[in-house]
Formats: structure tokens, sequence, C-alpha cells
């Protein structure tokens, strides 16, 4: 894994260097996106930039490698190299050892924690926001660069992947925006933050981090950059992808391991 690691780090700045800066469109945990660049986002890969960035705009014409937050969300069908990893015979004999029957790829992003204003990502479980009926969500997260508590590691709330899907995220009937709505009364306490605990791992380390589990990660406050990969898959056999889910796979369909 330190080899994809190295490769995927430098394809990543590329990508970057080499995507468009089409409109100024800032991620946030904080505000649910609902805009047509992000709605879009999801069989595409664009470009999303720190909230620091509609502080200094010259950056984005100059050095906008230091204030983009992410790439997504579907790298593992469009990028050569990010397909040629996530559709691998490794990462498929995880999904089946995982107990998946039919996986399917359906989101992936490189997270970039840039040093001092990498923002915070808020506690969340990854079906609210990629849902299935039954839940079958698993999050692949693997380490770019070493994570640790001072840049940003993820923090995690034990025993939570046992807890219902609380919140989902779903487009408008008119598919122009978003909201939130409440799916199962709260049966985690998962607003206490010193019941997380913290995820410190080597660059190369894959985490595995079941759809229901309560995870988020602190703002990136270090001189030291926390970059890394994430690919989300969902069961494809006996389950229902969600229609009201905000990603929706439109004309590139969703393409099983």
């Amino acid at each position: 894994m330190p080899q994809f690691s190295w490769s995927t780090f430098l394809t990543s700045l590329e990508l970057v260097k080499r995507l468009p800066v089409e409109k100024v469109s800032i991620f946030s945990t904080k505000e649910q996106q609902g805009d047509e660049y992000f709605l879009e986002s999801g069989r595409d890969i664009r470009l999303f930039f720190e909230e620091e960035a509609k502080c200094h705009p010259e950056y984005l014409k100059t050095h906008k490698e230091q204030v983009v937050n992410k790439i997504g969300h579907a790298l593992h069908d469009l990028d050569p190299v990010f397909r040629s990893f996530s559709r691998s015979d490794s990462i498929k004999s995880l999904a089946l050892q995982l107990g998946f029957q039919k996986p399917i790829p359906v989101q992936s992003m490189v997270i970039f924690k840039q040093p001092f204003v990498g923002g915070e990502v808020r506690p969340h479980q990854d079906s609210t926001f990629l849902y299935t009926s039954p839940p079958s969500c698993v999050g692949l997260w693997w380490a770019l660069q070493d994570a640790t508590i001072d840049n940003g590691c993820l923090w995690v709330l034990e025993g939570s992947h046992r807890c219902a899907v609380h919140k989902r995220m779903c487009r408008t009937p008119d598919g122009k925006s978003v909201y939130m709505y409440e799916e199962n009364s709260m049966d985690c306490n998962y607003t206490k933050l010193e019941n997380y605990k913290p995820i410190e791992c080597e660059a190369g380390s894959l985490v595995i981090l079941h759809g229901s589990l309560w995870h988020f990660s602190c703002k990136n406050k270090s001189s030291q950059s926390r970059h890394a990969y994430s690919l989300h898959l969902v069961e494809g056999k006996d389950t229902v992808w969600s229609p009201d889910n905000w990603l929706q796979p439109f004309k590139l369909r969703f393409e099983p391991l």
C-alpha cells in the first residue's frame, strides 16, 4: 500500500492542477451543499475548496492546490489511475471478505487536509449520504500521508455501527437541491466528542468504516497535511439504491466490481 500512497498522492496533485476552476464551490459540513455543481459531481470529477478560499480568492488562480478540500466523486470510474486501483482484484477480494456478494463502488474522493486550513468534518454516518434498503454502505479510507491527532486524523465512536441510520440527505423532488430529514430516532449519543477515539495511522494504512459508524475529523491546525483516498461500496444484490439519494447514477450507471 505505501507504493499506492505515493503514486496516488502525485496523481492527486496533478488532477488539482489540471482540473479547471469553473466556480468557487466551497465544501462545508456546517451547511449542506445543494447547488448544481455539487449535485452533478456524483458521476464526475470536480474540485471543492476550503472555506478559507473565500477569504483568499487569488489563491484559486495561483495556488489552488493549497486551498483545495477534495476531489470527487467518480474517480473510481473516470480517472485511469484511481479506476485501476479501485477496481483491482485485491479490492474485490477484500469486499467479498467483508461479506459483499455484488460490491458496487458508488463514490470516491481524494480528501485534502491542508496545513492550517484543512476544515473539520463533523460527526456523521456514511449511510446518511449513500443509502440503500437495507443499509449496506461500507467506506474504505486510505491514508495517503501519516494521520495524527495534530493534523486531523479520523475519530470514531466505538460500537456505533450497531446504531440505526439517524439522518438522510436527499434530493428534493425537482432534483435541484438537497435536504436532511430524520430517518430514525437517535439511539447513539454521537454529540459527546469526548467518547470518540482517534485512529492515528501511517501512510498506506486502510481504515474500514461501517456505514452506520459515527466518525469525524478535526480541523488541521498543524503544518503537516493529511491527505486520504476514500472509496464507498454498497451491496448490489437484494438491495435498493434509494431513488432520493443526492448521488444518482444518471447516464453513467453504477458498475459492480
